[in-house]
């Protein structure tokens, strides 16, 4: 009876998410107390009936319980215990159901941590919430029930893709998840500050944390997703373009600009019509994302489904929320006028001209994933956009936005502009130069012009990004968490930016045939090919091929690619063997045999590939640090002090916010 109690628990999440949507909007609305009093409970049962269905789904899979049809065709009693876990989530039915624990999770943390912000905000704030959870909710299980049974039982499961049998795969969408149903929070602050008519300063400030957080752990999905694809799936590189990464690409980018937008509606007041639409475009690129990868529009081995009818459904749902909101941004303009104003050169300028880059690189990204879907819509024929379209095209906007970046490090608030800081900017430009010059001619050789450019763009956006702290530290000034947090999160750019340039203009591949005892030359290594044995793992067969590697002679390392054939699914993959260090990876990836004892192999060397991974934990670290500094929950109280008093507290309040600001 498991599955029938999973199933239960999610009915009855619905109903606990209908009621918290009527609670938290209505509540607010008709002055009952009651209802606004009753809006968290409500969050909070839902979680845990969503926890209990979860929980219910994860044991029939560990349990290998084939008579339920998801189980069945993503599962084997052959598949180690710890995929099998993975596997709940490995499929349509059970990621969306995760999709919605995980949204209710997002809605227990804002409804238990925002306790000090104004009641009816907050109520507003968790009755928005509840209305996405029933929009999904409905969803999974009018046409994505994770429960459903075989009648009769198979004895056996069909087994999991083996691509998806990887230690990546079991962390990635968990992170993933967290990432860009976390934009649903700051989604639901925009929309309650619009239905109440705060759309101030107050709400920027207390939807901060909760956009950077979502945009840390958004970033650490995408990075373990191409880490992912990296080695597993022989796309080769730190990205592929696939149509499934770039529709989570979108809302990464659209996220970044809703920080920095988020950060002048915070300490100036403006922009504030454009950190409302950037907060109402996120959640929808989030939302589309689930349309593209759920509707079989996309084909890609992250897509879970081909049903045109669960696609109809996210597109109508995506439509009310998307027009819902876009309809409070109307009736709301109004009040979106600021009369405050800032120089050209000033932070504000460089923050607004970066917004306006990535909201233009995310159209460069959405008119590249969609066009082959128009052209086939049309009956035009088919078109395929892959690199030779997005590697052109995404640099337009990209290379003016690191150079922005580096020159708004620099800029003051308001009417500073870059006054005083000439001698900074041009040193730090000056070394940086220098040292991409050098690096990238006299260490790797490449005389081309996009190459060293890259790599001091890169350089310069770490210098630029030190210089704060150091002047900080060397007049004995304190370093606040968000400073902190911001220098960690550009230096991980900058480190980000080296790497994937050094990488891309330096990268070495070759397809080579080799026989036992043969060798081949790829830049400064030697690569000997020593034959092929037989191995065993948990649930494959495989070829396991020894390669010996050295570099003037000198050993560096025996590697082991595979190709591996899992019993029960039958399928066949090449497993890559690498060898790391922050200097290059070297990667070997084993082929088809050729006959007479020669086997293909492609052989790779890839300079400074783990500096991407670094960058990407960096800008994620900076994140989480400056999600910690004490002025986010001061100014909360502060908020709600001035909200629940008259004249006179606000005074103090708004005395309180200058201090805090100084």
């Amino acid at each position: 009876m498991t599955p029938e109690l999973g199933l239960f628990a999610m009915i009855l999440a619905l109903l606990l998410a209908v009621y918290q949507t009527v609670a938290g909007l209505l509540g607010p609305w008709r002055g009952h107390t009651r209802l606004t009093e009753a809006v968290i409970p409500a969050a909070i049962t839902q979680f845990l009936m969503l926890a209990v269905a979860f929980a219910c789904l994860v044991w029939s899979f560990v349990h290998n319980d084939f008579s339920v049809r998801m189980v069945a065709a993503h599962s084997n009693s052959a598949l180690p215990v710890y995929y099998r876990v993975a596997a709940s989530w490995g499929n349509h039915e059970g990621s969306m159901l995760f999709w919605i624990l995980v949204l209710s999770a997002w809605t227990v943390a804002v409804a238990l941590l925002s306790r000090s912000l104004p009641r009816s905000f907050a109520s507003r704030v968790l009755g928005v919430l509840g209305f996405i959870s029933v929009g999904s909710l409905l969803f999974s299980l009018v046409t994505s029930n994770p429960f459903l049974r075989l009648q009769p039982a198979p004895p056996d499961g069909i087994d999991l893709n083996p691509l998806l049998q990887d230690f990546g795969l079991t962390v990635h969408p968990p992170m993933l998840y967290l990432g860009y149903v976390g934009f649903s929070v700051a989604f639901a602050f925009a929309c309650a500050a619009m239905i109440e008519g705060r759309v101030d300063q107050a709400w920027a400030r207390w939807a901060r944390p909760w956009t950077t957080v979502a945009w840390m752990f958004l970033t650490v999905g995408i990075a373990l997703g191409s880490w992912w694809a990296y080695y597993e799936l022989g796309w080769g590189g730190w990205w592929a373009w696939d149509p499934s990464e770039n529709s989570i690409l979108m809302p990464w980018l659209l996220g970044t600009a809703l920080i920095h937008s988020l950060a002048v509606t915070d300490k100036r007041g403006l922009f504030k019509s454009w950190t409302l639409l950037m907060a109402i475009m996120s959640f929808s690129f989030c939302l589309l994302a689930t349309f593209m990868v759920r509707s079989g529009l996309l084909t890609s081995v992250h897509s879970f489904a081909a049903d045109p009818g669960r696609g109809v459904f996210v597109l109508v749902f995506l439509a009310l929320v998307i027009g819902g909101a876009l309809s409070l941004y109307t009736w709301r303009a109004p009040l979106l006028r600021s009369q405050a104003g800032f120089d050209l050169t000033s932070r504000e300028s460089f923050l607004l001209f970066n917004n306006i880059l990535l909201v233009i690189a995310t159209a460069v990204v959405f008119g590249g994933t969609i066009a082959p879907l128009l052209v086939d819509a049309l009956g035009l024929g088919t078109i395929s956009v892959g690199a030779p379209y997005f590697n052109p095209t995404f640099l337009v906007p990209m290379l003016p936005l690191l150079a922005l970046v580096s020159l708004g490090l620099f800029a003051h608030w308001k009417r500073g502009g870059l006054s005083g800081s000439q001698r900074k900017i041009f040193g730090t430009l000056a070394l940086a130069l220098v040292l991409g010059v050098a690096m990238m001619l006299g260490v790797y050789g490449d005389r081309s012009v996009l190459g060293p450019l890259g790599v001091m763009l890169g350089l310069w956006i770490v210098l630029s990004s030190l210089s704060d702290p150091i002047d900080r530290l060397r007049r004995r000034l304190s370093l606040p968490p968000a400073v902190v947090g911001m220098t960690l999160a550009h230096v991980g750019l900058g480190v980000m930016v080296v790497g994937i340039t050094t990488m891309e203009s330096r990268m070495l591949e070759q397809d080579v045939a080799l026989r036992p005892g043969e060798q081949a030359q790829l830049g400064e290594y030697t690569f000997r090919f020593d034959g092929v044995r037989e191995a065993e793992g948990p649930n494959y067969d495989a070829l396991q091929a020894t390669v010996v590697v050295t570099r003037d002679g000198k050993p560096v390392g025996t590697m082991q690619p595979e190709r591996r054939a899992y019993w029960v699914s039958q399928q066949s993959l090449a497993e890559a063997a690498r060898d790391v260090s922050w200097r290059r990876d070297l990667l070997v990836t084993l082929g088809e045999s050729l006959g007479g004892e020669s086997w293909s192999l492609r052989l790779q060397v890839r300079p400074l590939m783990r500096w991407v991974w670094l960058g990407a934990a960096l800008m994620a670290l900076g994140g989480l640090v400056a999600t910690l500094d004490k002025r986010y929950r001061k100014a909360v109280a502060v908020a709600r002090e001035a909200a629940a008093t008259p004249a006179a507290a606000t005074a103090r309040a708004a005395t309180k916010i200058a201090v805090q600001k100084s």
